[in-house]
């Protein structure tokens, strides 16, 4: 199984808008790809959202990874920072 915990950091009320616009769909998709055991992501604060996903394996996360860089989120959260932890479990 593949685990990422972390976080998104908005550096300003504009960044977290479009992370409130976007965000819906995204986990909507991301929850119906096959592989997704869990995804959610919740804010922490104004600008920050807490984010824990668990995939399968790493041919469902990578093929998740991919989805994102290509889809709306991914073009409408370009550049906001993220800091992840991404591990491999048993």
């Amino acid at each position: 199984m593949i685990e990422l915990t972390g976080r998104l950091v908005c550096a300003d009320a504009a960044e977290a808008e479009r992370v409130r616009q976007a965000l819906p769909e995204h986990v909507a998709l991301t929850r119906a790809e096959p592989g997704c055991l869990s995804f959610e992501v919740e804010p922490s604060g104004p600008l920050v959202w807490r984010v824990a996903e668990r995939f399968t394996d790493s041919a469902a996360f990578e093929a998740h990874q991919k989805r994102m860089r290509e889809s709306g989120w991914g073009r409408t959260t370009a550049g906001i920072k993220r800091d992840y932890e991404i591990r491999e479990i048993g």
